[in-house]
C-alpha cells in the first residue's frame, strides 16, 4: 500500500495531512472525491443490472427449452462435451548423419545444433556434412 492510501485510509493521518490546507483546498477535494464516488457507484450498478438481465435471460430460455420438452441439463452436456482429441506427439525424426564422437557412433538427426565433433570436422578438416550422411 502506497503512501498515500496509509494517510487516506487512517483518520488521524487524514487529519494531520489536512490541518495544511485551507478550507477552499478541502473543500475542492471533497467535490472530486463525492464525483469520483458517484462515477463508480453508476458503473457498479451498471455492472449489475447487465448481470441481472444476463441471468434473466438465462432462465428465460431456460424456460422456453422446458415448455418445449427439453431439459436444459441434457443441452448443455452435449454442447459442452467436445470429443477430447488426443493431441499425438509427434514421431521423432529418423537419424540423418552418423559420426564418432570419442570412440562412441552416435547420430545426428540435422536439427538443431550441429554436434560439436560433425562442426570440427566440417571446419578444421575440411570434410562435408555428406561424408556424414547415412
Amino acid at each position: 500500500m502506497n503512501e498515500f492510501l496509509k494517510v487516506f485510509l487512517n483518520i488521524r493521518s487524514l487529519r494531520a495531512a489536512c490541518r495544511e490546507l485551507t478550507l477552499e483546498q478541502l473543500q475542492e477535494g471533497l467535490e472530486k472525491l463525492t464525483g469520483i464516488i458517484e462515477e463508480r457507484q453508476q458503473d457498479e450498478a451498471s455492472e449489475r443490472a447487465a448481470r441481472e438481465e444476463h441471468q434473466r435471460k438465462l432462465q428465460e430460455y431456460s424456460d422456453m427449452l422446458k415448455a418445449a420438452g427439453i431439459d436444459p441439463n441434457e443441452l448443455v452436456a452435449t454442447v459442452s462435451a467436445p470429443s477430447k482429441a488426443k493431441s499425438s506427439k509427434r514421431a521423432p525424426r529418423p537419424a540423418k548423419y552418423r559420426y564418432m564422437d570419442n570412440g562412441q557412433e552416435k547420430t545426428w538427426t540435422g536439427q538443431g545444433r550441429m554436434p560439436s565433433a560433425i562442426a570440427k570436422a566440417v571446419n578444421e578438416e575440411g570434410k562435408s556434412l555428406e561424408d556424414f550422411a547415412i
